[in-house]
């Protein structure tokens, strides 16, 4: 399987994991954010939606499903 790490190197695994942030903005909207941080490199990356979070996830997985075809 390949996994593309947030700075986006592909690396082999079978596993991914991400510490997962989520805290909701008020406004006009509420509006929930999210960020997910490597615990190998530390590094985060923020979603300004849910949709975009999961749109994330979906990818990552899709390239390791795609892969064991």
């Amino acid at each position: 399987m390949i996994h593309d790490t947030l700075k986006g190197t592909p690396e082999r695994c079978n596993y991914l994991s991400y510490l997962l942030r989520l805290w909701r903005v008020s406004g006009e909207r509420s509006v929930w954010r999210a960020s997910l941080e490597s615990p190998h490199t530390g590094e985060r990356i923020g979603f300004a939606s849910l949709d975009a979070l999961f749109a994330f996830l979906r990818e990552q997985t899709n390239n390791n499903t795609e892969e064991e075809r």
